[in-house]
């Protein structure tokens, strides 16, 4: 039979031998899975406004004319208009070492459709809970190919930009699961499809 007082956050267990232990307290149970559900929501909107602001040139990375400011909302550059989601990338912010791996790519239709449905489909699973694994594992690459074709080196670290702190928090949501948490990950996972195939997860 121990003894346990709680401390400042602190716990000291004093057993019946008259051992004595001291361990920091264990956070409450509901608190990780609430910041990992916040983590997964975050980075779900942060690729479906990629999505939402490319389709319909919402004025942040498209849209905005560049010398006033003013905003042409559902205009030329807006992709459901015939603009392109990826030529702004790839024609003018390719840097670094992997610069030709990407040259060629501007204009091209498919690499338009892969990133528009790409950026639709992660944003819309991490949000939801549902495919988190695959969701997060895509929203790697996606960090890899940003980070290889437009960010190396970074302007203001050696090594470390937000390309990496993200693939760094999707890893964590694909290790987690954390579509079970606030979202539908649980009632995805019994799904037939999905116990056949776990990459759906």
């Amino acid at each position: 039979m121990a003894t346990r007082v709680i401390d400042k956050g602190v716990v000291t267990e004093i057993t019946t031998n008259g051992v004595t232990r001291v361990a920091p307290e264990r956070p409450d149970g509901r608190t990780a899975p609430l910041v990992w559900a916040v983590l997964r929501v975050l980075m779900g909107a942060t690729f479906l406004w990629a999505f939402l602001d490319k389709a319909f040139a919402l004025g942040f990375s498209t849209g905005r004319n560049p010398e006033t400011g003013a905003i042409d909302f559902f205009g030329d550059a807006a992709w459901i208009n015939g603009g392109s989601p990826t030529d702004g990338v790839l024609m003018y912010a390719l840097k670094g070492p992997f610069k030709g791996l990407y040259d060629g790519l501007a204009g091209q239709a498919w690499v338009e459709w892969v990133y528009m449905l790409s950026m639709l489909l992660i944003g819309l699973a991490l949000i939801f809970g549902i495919g988190t694994r695959l969701a997060a594992l895509g929203g790697i690459v996606w960090m890899a190919i940003f980070y290889t074709a437009t960010a190396i080196w970074p302007e203001h670290n050696p090594f470390i930009d937000d390309h990496v702190v993200y693939a760094v928090v999707l890893a964590g949501i694909a290790y987690v699961g954390a579509g079970r948490y606030f979202g539908l990950g649980r009632y995805w996972e019994r799904l037939p499809l999905v116990k056949r195939i776990p990459i759906l997860k």
